[in-house]
């Protein structure tokens, strides 16, 4: 199968003109009309994920953060992102990103209903989706059941299978409505708090954005950015065994980039 048709129904999951616009989302190296027989999915195109890849014979690389994101005035060894631009080139391995607009479409939907929540809504960023409907960054909704901060914590840690998580505010104070934005969300802490979240659930939350959340009255718990948007591996491996099934896929193990020691 063409590298373009894969890019093609990939782009119906997730148009890149939901990306924000300081994203650089899609085909960022590699030919077009590529054969692709085996596809790689991974969450960074770091040099042991390519390193993988070319392991593997693959004839795609597929992440959702983009190794490219400002514009380079030149590819050479002497950095790390020439080095893998210049390893997936000579391979000849053509490489796609699918980042905020993954995000818009389908990271927070299908995290928001992995937690089993109701009545969803965006949280905040509202555009325009292919159905029409409004669309955006993260979710907001209802959790099923009476849960204390420490019950949401333990929840987030069974369902996203997240050894440990950071949570600010009182362990035991009831949550209902809950908030969740994959990856970094300190942003997009007034967000949670104009839907009236009693807990917010994101990655990359600094000491003074928990502590200031709080005074707000909202509590959060912070799963790091790797933690929920692993998901996204999982997701597009389905993707492919359901809708691109002539593409043999391979992905990347689930392990936190960093040890808690």
């Amino acid at each position: 199968m063409k590298c373009r048709k894969i890019l093609s129904s990939l782009y119906k999951k997730c148009p890149p003109s939901l990306a924000e616009e300081w994203d650089n989302v899609g085909l960022l190296t590699g030919r077009p009309e590529k054969e692709v027989r085996r596809a790689y999915i991974a969450l960074d195109a770091t040099d042991e994920v390519i390193e993988h890849a070319v392991e593997n014979r693959a004839d795609m690389l597929i992440t959702h953060h983009p190794m490219i994101f400002h514009p380079m005035k030149t590819i050479t060894g002497d950095d790390f992102t020439g080095r893998r631009i210049m390893e997936l080139i000579r391979h000849d391995i053509s490489y796609a990103a699918f980042h905020t607009n993954y995000d818009i479409a389908c990271m927070a939907e299908n995290a928001a209903g992995i937690l089993k929540l109701k009545d969803i809504i965006p949280l905040c960023s509202l555009k325009t989706g292919e159905d029409g409907r409004e669309t955006g960054l993260g979710r907001v909704g209802t959790l099923e059941g009476d849960h204390t901060l420490k019950e949401c914590a333990d929840l987030v840690k069974e369902r996203f299978s997240i050894p440990s998580v950071r949570i600010y505010g009182d362990p035991d104070s009831a949550v209902e409505t809950v908030a969740i934005l994959p990856g970094s969300g300190g942003g997009e802490i007034s967000d949670a708090i104009r839907n009236n979240a009693d807990v917010y659930i994101t990655g990359d939350i600094s000491h003074h954005q928990g502590l200031d959340a709080v005074l707000q009255g909202l509590s959060v718990i912070d799963a790091g950015h790797y933690g929920i948007e692993k998901i996204f591996i999982e997701d597009m491996r389905d993707y492919f065994l359901r809708e691109l099934p002539e593409v043999t896929v391979f992905t990347e193990g689930t392990a936190e980039p960093f040890m808690v020691m």
